[in-house]
């Protein structure tokens, strides 16, 4: 309910009663008689006891009564009895008659009246008094139906329920195929991995074997060529290439899949991987390594995981970054692992990070997402200009990229 200042408003008897006398006084009634029918809403006055004084036909027809029915009557008793289900609705307690008593006006749109027929409808009426001579007098109340408005209102809401309703199940069934897409991300990466050990397994132990014992035959026939020299030059250099090749195998197998991993665990292979990065790169490295005597390294898969996320971590700034320096930190408590590469370089554009196309970026994150991980890619100097490739003046952002793993006793 709102509450309005005082209106002074006059009814049809005061008014007239001013030319009371005057050979105008009908005329001038039955111009507001008219005027009062002209509108379509409801308007009727009361006096402070509440009985009506005048309405108009439209209200009159709205509540489903003649003029001269309503007129006199009690008009809470009469329209305004109940509530909307049913329940007495107390005089005392009525908006109309509240407000006017108290010198005030007001105005709801959330109540019934009730027809001469027993049936009701949504109702939205204004109260305002009518004062003489600086006292109350009465009130006279405009209303109109609005069952139109409350039934649009109702089918609105009916609507919006329903799209929420669906909304809520297309998201669950997204929810539910983006769950289904991370799970067999997951499963490719796992058996991807069991493919690299195979192969890692099988080119060490068939092909491996096979150069050993290669080398073994050519040191055989070069023990006993000696003396001729053309030969024993072809023995040496066949040597050398058996060596190399056994160095390529042994590198083919460290890149499918490091020994270190499966032997000494992830922190050692991740200072194995750091001492890779400084050696190929040679850019200087600040390193630290936090270790919780508490702690126990991750293993399984989720150390799998770990460990190829470091690793695209350090690619990116060896093929990306341009930079000068490289920071890595790696800290392991009983909950969580977390590690950290922070460079120096060129930063990273939002729009690059956005890119459908940035497999590495989306491997990483579902990686770090299907063991409830997180991963965040920022630049290390917000608000910095990004410098020129063509090496002009700017000041590097550089990129400072975050994974944190939950440790689970399951995974």
């Amino acid at each position: 309910m709102q509450m309005f200042a005082p209106t002074e408003i006059k009814s049809i008897g005061q008014i007239t009663s001013v030319a009371q006398g005057s050979s105008d006084a009908t005329l001038l009634r039955d111009k507001l008689t008219l005027l009062l029918d002209s509108t379509g809403e409801g308007i009727y006055g009361i006096d402070l006891d509440g009985r009506c004084t005048f309405i108009n036909r439209a209200g009159a027809e709205m509540l489903g009564y003649q003029v001269e029915q309503v007129l006199g009557k009690n008009m809470h008793e009469l329209v305004h009895h109940s509530h909307e289900h049913g329940g007495h609705y107390p005089e005392e307690e009525c908006p109309i008659l509240k407000a006017f008593r108290k010198g005030e006006s007001c105005r709801v749109d959330q109540e019934v009246f009730w027809r001469a027929d027993g049936t009701a409808f949504p109702t939205e009426y204004s109260s305002y008094q009518i004062v003489d001579g600086g006292q109350v007098r009465g009130a006279v109340i405009t209303f109109s139906d609005i069952s139109k408005r409350r039934l649009a209102e109702e089918q609105l809401q009916r609507a919006k329920a329903e799209l929420e309703q669906r909304v809520a199940e297309r998201t669950r069934e997204l929810s539910a195929a983006l769950m289904q897409v991370r799970e067999l991300s997951a499963h490719a990466h796992s058996v991807r991995e069991d493919e690299r050990t195979r192969i890692a397994r099988e080119i060490h132990d068939e092909l491996g074997s096979l150069l050993v014992a290669l080398k073994l035959d050519v040191n055989w026939m070069a023990s006993r060529v000696a003396d001729r020299e053309p030969v024993a030059r072809k023995c040496a250099s066949m040597n050398r290439l058996i060596e190399a090749a056994v160095d390529n195998v042994g590198r083919i197998i460290t890149d499918l899949r490091p020994s270190i991993l499966d032997h000494q665990g992830l922190i050692a292979a991740l200072e194995w991987q750091v001492q890779e990065f400084s050696e190929a790169t040679e850019l200087p490295c600040e390193v630290g390594f936090d270790i919780s005597p508490q702690a126990f390294a991750p293993q399984g898969t989720l150390a799998t995981a770990a460990f190829r996320i470091f690793q695209e971590m350090l690619s990116n700034v060896a093929q990306h970054s341009q930079a000068s320096a490289v920071r890595i930190a790696v800290r392991l408590t009983p909950r969580q692992l977390e590690m950290e590469v922070e460079d120096n370089g060129i930063g990273v554009p939002a729009a690059a990070l956005a890119n459908p196309r940035s497999y590495g970026v989306m491997g990483m994150r579902e990686r770090a997402l299907h063991f409830a991980g997180a991963l965040s890619i920022e630049n290390a100097i917000d608000g910095a200009d990004v410098a020129p490739e063509s090496g002009g003046a700017g000041v590097n952002r550089g990129t400072r990229v975050r994974l944190v793993l939950p440790l689970r006793s399951d995974v």
